[in-house]
């Protein structure tokens, strides 16, 4: 079982209470209405599959509620640091 902590609870709680939401860090285009299919297909489907480190986005779904940042090591399963949405990129 892995343990998560949360940064706005400041606790680490068990993998079961957490959900995935993907790859942290994506920033919205500034002009959405100019972007052409493929640049939205580009925007929204497409993200990187790095093997080790890798920034992701959990919600405490047992919890708090609220969604976070994480850094996981995708080889080893273990997570490196937690952090609150919007803080820099660690």
């Amino acid at each position: 079982m892995l343990l998560i902590h949360c940064p706005y609870c400041d606790e680490q709680r068990a993998e079961i209470e957490f959900a995935y939401a993907g790859e942290a860090h994506i920033a919205r285009p500034p002009d959405p209405a100019a972007l052409s299919d493929e640049d939205w297909t580009q925007y929204l489907f497409i993200r990187s599959n790095p093997r080790g480190r890798h920034h992701e986005r959990w919600r405490h779904t047992h919890g708090c509620g609220r969604f976070f940042n994480a850094v996981r090591d995708t080889v080893t399963d273990k997570f490196e640091a937690t952090y609150q949405a919007g803080e820099p990129r660690r």
